[in-house]
């Protein structure tokens, strides 16, 4: 069974051995991501639990790929659980609106562990994040893909996505080509 569990201690040594064997749950950060969040572990597990669940954005502001500063938006993070660490999926809002700054890329980001792939678990975890953003009141969620990530577009699509748009991502990204999903709530 596939679920997202709010991330705590009795999760936490599972999902540092995700960590540890190589797995992001940034996207876009990649290793760097991880040697941050494997560091915040071991520096105090308990301030990490509660870095990852932040509705009130009082946390730190984020860094950007080229190392810019941008005040971090409400939002939690999610792990996507069958008995141990499968991946990481993320919610951010705006409050008062579902529109986001051109610097954030959707309102829901996920990652599964690359040894759990294919095998539906992104679909769900999506599925039940829909949910929590419906009851934060979100008319709808953004989720953007790269045009060569298939196995993202069918995870989107089979969630009732739309491909809205297709744009270039702001420069800190890389100005890369990216397709941009809406899912109506």
């Amino acid at each position: 069974m596939i679920e997202i569990v709010k991330p705590a201690l009795e999760h936490l040594p599972s999902y540092k051995a995700a960590l540890e064997r190589g797995w992001s749950p940034d996207n876009v950060r990649l290793e760097k991501a991880t040697r941050e969040e494997l560091a915040a572990i071991e520096q105090d597990p308990a301030a990490f639990l509660a870095s990852l669940d932040d509705p009130e954005a009082k946390g730190e502001p984020i860094s950007l790929p080229d190392g810019t500063k941008v005040p971090r938006l409400p939002g939690f993070r999610r792990w996507i659980w069958d008995g141990e660490a499968a991946g990481s999926i993320g919610l951010r809002w705006q409050p008062g609106t579902a529109e986001l700054p051109s610097h954030v890329l959707g309102h829901i980001g996920y990652a599964v562990v690359p040894w759990k792939r294919r095998r539906g678990y992104a679909t769900e975890a999506l599925r039940l994040m829909l949910d929590e953003a419906g009851a934060m009141g979100l008319p709808y969620v953004e989720i953007t893909a790269k045009p060569g990530n298939p196995a993202s577009h069918k995870v989107i699509l089979a969630n009732g996505g739309k491909l809205v748009e297709r744009f270039f991502e702001d420069a800190v990204y890389g100005g890369v080509e990216s397709l941009r999903f809406r899912i109506e709530l």
